[in-house]
């Protein structure tokens, strides 16, 4: 098998050498790691991964295949977390080639190609890893050495990633049938998400990240996970203060969501230097001893120095001290930093979508 030799490029003019196992196309993106054992195609349908070449810090990745992607009545895909790859490419250290699992239909190699996304391998990854923790994540580059003329120009910073990954349209989900109704603004949400939500009887209105959903009639506001920078997103930032103005109404925030929630409330957001994204990440409970095991995908945080009065934080993160959810203190209005759905990753903090379903009424 003939394999292409890449060089993966670095803002700060690191080079790793590598070999292509995907689609054979020049990238450019900002260069992220991830330190889950497995889940890549959990990870790769993840809307918020849109614009990052994704570094899984595990070495062999491969090994399981590719779940064929199919949709189930309700439009959801049953085994992926979107309709397609969101990532602008992956950098492992080890491709499997030889792949077996009972579900698995294709191969990650046979995948990315179909979906013209680059895949490399080959790649100290841990080497690249301490670049990336010692000097934060940084643009970077993959090109084809023997065509390294035809180079990307790599942007991330300003995007507005969200309103790339966002419905376009409302769309309805166990309509009619559901005893609750949520208002679900898509920012890239994950589908576990709604399945959660489908899996306790509510009806899910999904709606654009920027859509003015005052008019609708529901009994609760759900703001999604999404991609980039939140501060791109004031649009929806406005319309989450439109709703507050009910302080009955209840309100849940995943990830982006947390952060906009927060902007609504008065607090501000600020960019880690490595981020969060793993399955691995210890959350304690504040006030309690309560600690929970944690997936995460996500570069930014709320600063808990800037809640106001009327917030608290709700989950702190035993690593790093930052910010892993808020909630108001009289209000039924809360939110999580890391993703309770998981898929993939610990189902640790599921609870918190029922009781965001025992506060509608």
């Amino acid at each position: 098998m003939q394999q292409r030799n890449v060089t993966l490029i670095l803002d700060d003019g690191s080079r790793f050498h590598g070999k292509s196992f995907g689609y054979e196309k020049p990238v450019a993106g900002e260069v992220v790691f991830n330190t889950a054992m497995t889940g890549y195609p959990e990870s790769l349908t993840d809307p918020s991964y849109a614009g990052q070449l994704m570094t899984l810090t595990y070495p062999l990745v491969g090994n399981y295949g590719v779940p064929p992607l199919t949709l189930e009545s309700n439009g959801l895909s049953t085994f992926m977390e979107s309709e397609k790859i969101h990532a602008e490419a992956i950098i492992v250290s080890d491709y499997s080639y030889e792949y077996s699992h009972w579900n698995a239909k294709e191969s990650l190699a046979e995948w990315l190609k179909r979906e013209q996304i680059p895949g490399i391998t080959g790649i100290d990854t841990r080497e690249l890893t301490k670049v990336l923790r010692e000097h934060g994540v940084m643009m970077g580059k993959i090109i084809f050495d023997d065509a390294a003329d035809n180079v990307p120009e790599a942007t991330y910073s300003g995007t507005n990633y969200v309103d790339k990954v966002s419905c376009k349209e409302v769309i309805r989900y166990n309509e009619g049938k559901g005893n609750k109704k949520v208002v679900l603004v898509d920012c890239g949400v994950k589908a576990n998400i709604i399945r959660c939500f489908l899996k306790r009887n509510v009806e899910v209105i999904r709606v654009p990240w920027d859509y003015d959903f005052s008019n609708l009639q529901y009994d609760g506001l759900f703001i999604s996970n999404g991609p980039g920078d939140p501060d791109t997103c004031d649009a929806a930032v406005q319309n989450i203060r439109k709703a507050m103005q009910n302080p009955k109404l209840p309100i849940f925030g995943i990830c982006m969501g947390n952060q906009l929630l927060s902007k609504a409330g008065g607090a501000s957001v600020y960019k880690l230097k490595y981020g969060h994204r793993s399955h691995n990440q210890p959350v304690r409970m504040v006030g309690t001893n309560r600690c929970f095991i944690t997936s995460q995908n996500h570069g930014y945080a709320v600063d808990n120095n800037t809640l106001t009065n009327d917030w608290e934080p709700l989950f702190i993160n035993m690593n790093d001290g930052s910010n892993e959810g808020i909630k108001h203190k009289t209000n039924p209005w809360f939110s999580a930093q890391f993703h309770p759905e998981a898929a993939s990753g610990p189902k640790d903090t599921e609870f918190l979508f029922d009781e965001f379903v025992n506060l509608l009424k």
